[in-house]
């Protein structure tokens, strides 16, 4: 059986140059901007090359941040995950009780050793003040433990829905050429990785300069197919050659390594006989696949715009480079004018459509065959 190490080590295939860009930019001590559509691999790519390096890695996951005090906290959670050497576990609690005691608590014996003081609960000033202290942490770290610390921000811009004056943002832009010279002084640093989609690339480029960027788009079907002959072949399946399988498992994925991981590994599963995989295995195990992913669908759906949504559907039934052209709106009854430029660009900044480049087409194949089959 393929080991988990060895599994994420065959997910980066075809992403070789990549890889070897953000492994040579991560041991120069530079900050990433690392962009792609979900499921394109791109922190798989980033803890790879922190391996690589042996960096420390700590991870916030943004999206789920909808306040200042909710950041912080996940901020905290990160730092407390990654920070798991006992070296790491003392400094971290030193450091709270001789810097930052009134304004976070330790706790050996929690699963959440380190987080914000409940009570009393922080005024606004004070929250803003320890997440100013906790910023610096990371790189105070990284010196006394003598080394790198990688801090990845999954899903950036979306601190942006609540930080409507850039406020949050500018504070970290800081920290972050704070590291960067630190790096330049040759000190054992804290570096940043900012994870957006492919949309969101260009406005955190802007606004965080200097950042190495690093763009994750579809794999090609042949760098796909041989990725999945040699998963299979580790358990001693193939795809039939006599058969379509092959072709129907490539369509159905379309250059996503997320999707197909999630197939391949439902293949791995089968036990076909003599170990041909056919077109009646490929479909019965994106049917399985599906009904699984069904109640995801139906919340992503959910949690849209009515406008998004009747985009999205159009796009998967009957996918073209012009969505905004006067036969297609019609065609599909979609709306007009700023509307539909609406919908465009907020399903792109979710990482759901690729842009003008890639054809607007679904940046989730399975959603997309998903969609499909719900409407036929």
């Amino acid at each position: 059986m393929t080991s988990q190490s060895e599994w994420s080590v065959l997910e980066l295939f075809g992403r070789q140059a990549q890889f070897q860009q953000i492994t040579h930019t991560l041991a120069n001590r530079r900050d990433l901007l690392i962009a792609g559509v979900p499921g394109s691999g791109r922190r798989t790519l980033v803890r790879r090359a922190a391996e690589e390096v042996g960096a420390k890695v700590m991870e916030v996951d943004c999206i789920r941040a909808t306040d200042g005090q909710r950041f912080v906290q996940l901020l905290c959670e990160g730092i407390s995950q990654g920070a798991n050497s006992p070296e790491a576990i003392a400094f971290i609690e030193a450091w709270t009780n001789s810097e930052a005691s009134q304004w976070f608590q330790f706790h050996p014996q929690l699963p959440r050793k380190f987080s914000l003081k409940r009570q009393p609960v922080l005024t606004s000033e004070q929250l803003w003040q320890a997440y100013k202290i906790l910023l610096q942490l990371p790189q105070q770290l990284a010196v006394a433990m003598d080394r790198q610390v990688i801090l990845i921000f999954q899903g950036f811009p979306y601190i942006r829905a609540w930080d409507r004056t850039a406020k949050w943002e500018s504070c970290l832009q800081e920290a972050i050429r704070q590291s960067r010279r630190c790096a330049n002084a040759r000190h054992t640093a804290a570096n940043y990785v900012l994870v957006a989609t492919l949309a969101e690339s260009c406005s955190v480029r802007e606004e965080h300069q200097n950042l190495e960027t690093v763009c994750l788009t579809p794999l090609a079907d042949d760098v796909v197919a041989a990725w999945a002959q040699e998963v299979l072949h580790e358990v001693g399946l193939s795809f039939d050659p006599t058969s379509r399988a092959l072709e129907e498992f490539l369509n159905a994925v379309q250059g996503h390594i997320g999707d197909a991981s999630m197939v391949v590994r439902r293949l791995r599963q089968r036990r076909p006989e003599r170990g041909r995989l056919d077109e009646a295995a490929i479909a019965e195990t994106l049917q399985d696949l599906l009904a699984d992913l069904s109640n995801i669908f139906e919340s992503l759906l959910v949690l849209l715009p009515a406008s998004q949504v009747q985009l999205l559907e159009s796009l998967a039934l009957d996918p073209t480079d012009k969505p905004q052209s006067r036969e297609y709106i019609q065609k599909h009854h979609l709306s007009r004018g700023g509307s539909l430029q609406g919908a465009i660009a907020g399903l792109q900044h979710k990482g759901l459509i690729y842009g003008a480049d890639l054809g607007y087409r679904l940046a989730l194949p399975l959603f997309a065959l998903w969609i499909r089959q719900r409407l036929a």
